[in-house]
């Protein structure tokens, strides 16, 4: 267990920083595979934690994903269960350059056809077992790479995900439908480079990770949500933080909301949060992300 000093975690909690957290491991499939947990604690008699997925992008790693989304702040991290999970690469003692397999991306994971669904299946099985998550109220979110794979998960265990907020990701027209209505906030940012807002293929660093196949134009992600849950195909668009913010909200059945958050000065980045990497693009601040899928998940 990796845990700040008594000092450090004190002054956390003083001073509103984040918590420390615990990082385990979990074998699937005869792999070792590592996440990161921030839990708040025994969870009062006949109750249970919200749990939120934080998927890291492509290169990354859970502890990038858990600085990069802000997730561990206190007003977070005291009322649910955060966990940041490890994707695989094929350099085993390293810590970085990992990747998910979201079908048609990316790099290692995709080309080895690991089972990520399943990986994350067993974990939230696991967590549900062993650390009083609510499997009502399970979440996902991730950046890029992360994206792709919640919505994978949307998709493939749409009976157990409560809603999912992929940022920055995409899908490729090729998906299958899911079984269930799944909750879905969307957030793009149109100056993104590296899974490009008009679709087709990234221009960035590591759009060789994929296999070639194009992205569906960004839009493509509410109307895809909208058809599953039974919504209505048009969306009512307003703006947002001065018109820098594009909200396109879906007509749905009350139980099963869409939403399409598309950032103006946004690229490849968590809006709000912190960038991702030295040579990464500057997070807008139109947008809180973080607290945007926060009021939406635990709004469901």
């Amino acid at each position: 267990m990796r845990a700040l000093p008594w000092l450090a975690l004190i002054g956390a909690l003083l001073l509103g920083g984040p918590l420390a957290a615990e990082e385990r491991t979990l074998t699937h499939d005869g792999l070792e595979r590592r996440y990161l947990i921030d839990h708040p604690g025994p969870a009062a008699e006949g109750t249970r934690w919200p749990l939120v997925m934080v998927l890291h992008g492509g290169g990354g790693n859970g502890e990038n994903a858990r600085r990069m989304s802000g997730f561990s702040a206190p007003r977070y991290a005291r009322r649910a269960i955060l966990v940041y999970p490890w994707g695989t690469s094929r350099f085993a003692g390293m810590d970085r350059l990992k990747t998910w397999n979201a079908g048609h991306c990316c790099g290692f994971a995709m080309k080895r056809k690991v089972d990520d669904v399943g990986f994350l299946a067993a974990l939230i099985d696991h967590l549900v077992a062993h650390d009083h998550a609510d499997p009502e109220r399970v979440f996902v979110t991730g950046m890029s790479n992360g994206a792709m794979m919640a919505h994978r998960l949307g998709i493939e265990l749409s009976g157990r995900i409560a809603g999912i907020a992929p940022v920055v990701g995409g899908l490729f027209g090729d998906e299958s439908r899911p079984t269930h209505p799944v909750p879905a906030l969307i957030i793009t940012g149109a100056l993104d480079k590296n899974v490009p807002a008009e679709g087709g293929l990234g221009q960035g660093r590591g759009a060789d990770a994929w296999d070639g196949t194009p992205l569906k134009p960004a839009t493509y992600q509410g109307d895809f949500w909208a058809a599953a849950n039974r919504c209505r195909p048009t969306p009512r668009v307003s703006t947002l933080a001065g018109g820098k913010v594009t909200r396109r909200a879906y007509p749905c059945p009350a139980e099963a909301p869409v939403v399409h958050l598309i950032v103006g000065d946004n690229g490849h980045a968590w809006p709000g949060g912190r960038q991702g990497s030295r040579l990464g693009d500057a997070p807008s601040r139109a947008l809180d992300a973080t607290r945007a899928m926060w009021d939406f998940f635990m709004g469901l």
